[in-house]
């Protein structure tokens, strides 16, 4: 089992590298300009690949139509990887809109606040 999830986890890394050569250099559609791959998970038997893109300028109106760009890609990027990876099989490649640098954010911004609160409230105790 630890096998096929190192394997699962070196293919993800490939599927990464692969598509993000591919996205700079043959994908011309200006809907997917800017994307960075920011991670893969692939099941263990290879089959499927959930694909967390983000844009470079962080542009969250845009998500819709970089989504929508990268499904009509989705046919000659699928080609491409088994291709370049040798795999048996095409896995299922499902794009989706990486929000964690957003929240991370939102976090943040959160425990400033509390901070705030919490130093202006402790000040004004006698």
């Amino acid at each position: 089992m630890a096998a096929e999830v190192k394997r699962a986890t070196r293919v993800a890394e490939g599927i990464r590298a692969e598509l993000a050569s591919l996205l700079g250099r043959r994908i011309r559609d200006p809907r997917v300009a800017g994307v960075i791959v920011s991670r893969v998970i692939v099941t263990d038997d290879l089959r499927s690949a959930k694909i967390y893109v983000r844009l470079l300028d962080g542009d969250t109106a845009r998500e819709k139509e970089l989504l929508t760009g990268l499904k009509s890609a989705q046919g000659m990027l699928r080609s491409a990887i088994t291709k370049a990876l040798s795999l048996r099989f095409a896995p299922e490649l499902r794009f989706f809109y990486d929000e964690s640098i957003e929240k991370r954010a939102r976090v943040d911004e959160l425990l400033h606040e509390i901070d705030r609160e919490q130093r202006g409230g402790t000040r004004n105790t006698p």
